[in-house]
């Protein structure tokens, strides 16, 4: 007897790693947000967009420089975000580029991130924009901010661990990086 035919039969396969990579598609990431912050804690929450925003989120035109996010009145919020127009959508279909954008989160999950900012002085810092499996995603990071002596201490550890790698990696006699040199000491 063969299986019945529909929507709820089509073969459903396995995600496995490789896979599950080509179903993300990083549109925008906020590089300077590791770099001004500690991330304690991520969260994956899905964006309520206009279609205009959609298509421009598509061609990659995004910019999330100045971008926070907050808790208000029970509802997460992204501001900051700037999204342009798409070029095709006129009249009725542009959109403002700066509107307040809905984040769609699980109610404990809204509720813990205002306990969390309010008692702990924590900001809410949007990571990246990325679309998995079609819909538009912003990872956001629940984070202190650095002082100036934070931040240089961030970049001393992080270059001693890459001569700490390159010092590993020359002595094992593989070449690092771009321009290795390709003479070795023996």
């Amino acid at each position: 007897m063969a299986a019945a035919k529909g929507p709820g039969r089509r073969g459903h396969k396995t995600a496995t790693p490789s896979a599950e990579a080509d179903r993300i598609r990083t549109v925008a990431r906020n590089r300077r947000a590791r770099h001004d912050y500690d991330i304690l804690e991520t969260f994956e929450c899905g964006v309520a967009l206009q279609g205009s925003e959609v298509k421009s989120l598509r061609a990659g035109r995004v910019t999330l420089a100045d971008a926070y996010a907050r808790v208000e009145e029970g509802e997460a919020w992204l501001l900051g975000v700037h999204i342009p127009p798409y070029v095709h959508a006129a009249g009725f279909g542009a959109h403002d580029p700066e509107r307040r954008r809905k984040l769609l989160l699980h109610r404990r999950e809204i509720d813990e991130l205002m306990v969390k900012t309010q008692q702990q002085a924590l900001t809410l810092v949007p990571l990246s924009i990325y679309f998995k499996d079609g819909r538009a995603k912003v990872e956001l990071a629940l984070a202190r901010g650095r002082r100036l002596y934070d931040k240089r201490q961030a970049i001393a550890e992080r270059d001693a661990d890459r001569d700490a790698q390159r010092e590993a990696s020359r002595a094992a006699g593989k070449s690092v990086g771009r321009g290795a040199s390709r003479e070795r000491d023996d």
